[in-house]
């Protein structure tokens, strides 16, 4: 404990010691009976509370707080977060001063209380201007694997896995949008829990790691975001893949109304996937059955329900790299290895990993064009009157950022390198005048980038990210992802 904490409680600004905080912890076990244990940077309270039989709760059914005071302990935080149900348990990750490192993850008996829990607290106002975050938790269990040989398969992919790492439960391989018969150059490895999949990361992550002779890439893969049962139920939209580049959205619609005539209404088809819209979710459900598997153009398609997109997170997403590539509103590519899914928008977006085999996200609204009449009449207007949900790249809303908060525009500087096998690769530094001469005077992403346009994405995500935690609010979401990692 640190010798003085400020306690913020009602408003209030008074020193409490650290035998106060101690006194302060020691009562809410006593009054709660869930036990308290510190380890590996963070507090455990809970996990099981007094009582519990059987497994823990199932995935959904955590949360991840963001944004907490770090003078703010258990004390005054579970009383807050038994709001919203019964608790199993309260991981609050540690400094070694003592103080929080400002986020907590919260996981409830049910995921209809941790529902519960973003609905009534995410920005709850937990002290006077002090605003929490609170969204969904999942434990990551699979990673991304990238530069595999091609002509790989999946069973020679599982194998050589399982030889090299513990816990391979599945292996997830998508085949080439050009030759059905090659993988993409990647593969998503998935672990039988978090655990297995950190420690199998950490054994590969280095680097120098060779699969088959080849040096291998390795990160966590973007996790697939949660969508409640009750809102699939409305779905009646179907999400088809493996298609041939050359199969057109006439061709679909005909063979998905084959086994009942009349049934599409639309259908949208982007590069090797499509979206098939149905009038009616019931035979968007059969058409699943039925259609799952068959042949179209000689590929074997592969049929989900899509899920929906939450329009409030879908920035947010795309931020943090969690928006899937398969989305309505994105185009896929790959470049000439494949080794590297991309994503591009209809403005400039920055690279993502697809998300893994299930369905990904149609848009509740789309981004499109309407005709441009003669006599229309146009007003000027200035883009800082717009609303921020009005931009869709970093770049833009770097800029609109800056100028909210009565800054100069952001300058931009270019560098390169080479790597090994002779590409030119780039990054950009960003520098933010105002407060050039803080502790800060320039932001660099860690990454190099073979476009100029994903280069200066991810320059200006990076720097977001960084920018005032406590204001941007596309922060938490971010460095949720970085801290779950």
């Amino acid at each position: 404990m640190n010798e003085e904490n400020i306690d913020g409680t009602n408003g209030c600004s008074k020193v409490r010691t650290g035998t106060q905080n101690e006194a302060a912890l020691l009562a809410l076990m006593e009054k709660t009976g869930y036990n308290m244990v510190q380890e590996n940077g963070q507090r455990k309270f809970g996990g099981p509370p007094p009582g519990w039989e059987g497994p823990p709760p199932p995935r959904g059914c955590e949360v991840f707080v963001g944004k907490i005071p770090r003078d703010m302990y258990e004390d005054e935080l579970v009383p807050v977060f038994e709001r919203a149900g019964k608790i199993y348990e309260f991981r609050l990750m540690m400094e070694f001063s003592g103080e929080n490192r400002g986020y907590a993850f919260v996981m409830y008996t049910t995921k209809e209380e941790a529902q519960l829990a973003i609905r009534i607290l995410n920005n709850y106002e937990i002290r006077p201007g002090k605003f929490i975050g609170v969204c969904v938790s999942l434990d990551n269990c699979r990673l991304f694997i990238g530069a595999i040989p091609k002509e790989k398969k999946k069973e020679d992919i599982l194998d050589e896995m399982r030889k090299v790492t513990e816990g391979v439960v599945d292996v997830i391989v998508y085949p080439s949008a050009t030759d059905k018969t090659k993988n993409r150059g990647f593969a998503f490895v998935e672990y039988e829990s978090h655990r297995a999949a950190a420690m199998a990361r950490r054994k590969l992550i280095p680097g120098t790691f060779q699969l088959w002779g080849h040096t291998i890439q390795v990160d966590w893969a973007d996790p697939e975001k949660e969508v409640d049962e009750e809102t699939m139920q409305r779905v009646k939209v179907l999400y088809v893949r493996n298609l041939m580049i050359s199969t057109t959205e006439e061709t679909i619609k005909a063979e998905f109304n084959k086994f009942k005539p009349g049934a599409v209404e639309r259908v949208k088809k982007l590069r090797d996937y499509a979206f098939v819209h149905f009038f009616n979710r019931e035979d968007a459900v059969a058409a699943m059955s039925v259609m799952n598997g068959k042949c179209i153009d000689g590929a074997s398609i592969e049929v989900t329900l899509a899920k929906p997109v939450n329009k409030e997170n879908t920035w947010r997403q795309h931020l943090n790299g969690q928006i899937s590539p398969n989305s309505e509103n994105l185009i896929v590519f790959t470049n000439k290895e494949e080794n590297h899914p991309k994503t591009l928008g209809k403005l400039p977006a920055l690279p993502a990993r697809l998300n893994g085999q299930h369905s990904p996200s149609p848009p509740e609204v789309e981004r499109c064009t309407y005709p441009f009449y003669p006599g229309t009449k146009l007003t000027p207007i200035s883009m800082y009157s717009l609303k921020s949900s009005h931009f869709n790249s970093a770049v833009m809303h770097l800029d609109y950022y800056c100028n909210k908060n009565n800054w100069a525009p952001p300058e931009y500087y270019l560098y390169s390198t080479t790597s090994q096998d002779g590409k030119v690769l780039l990054v950009y530094k960003i520098v933010i005048p105002a407060i050039a001469n803080g502790s800060q005077s320039y932001f660099m992403p860690d990454k190099l980038c073979t476009t100029l346009e994903d280069a200066k994405e991810l320059a200006a995500q990076f720097t977001l990210l960084h920018l005032d935690r406590e204001h941007n609010p596309f922060s938490l979401d971010l460095c949720r992802r970085i801290w779950r990692k």
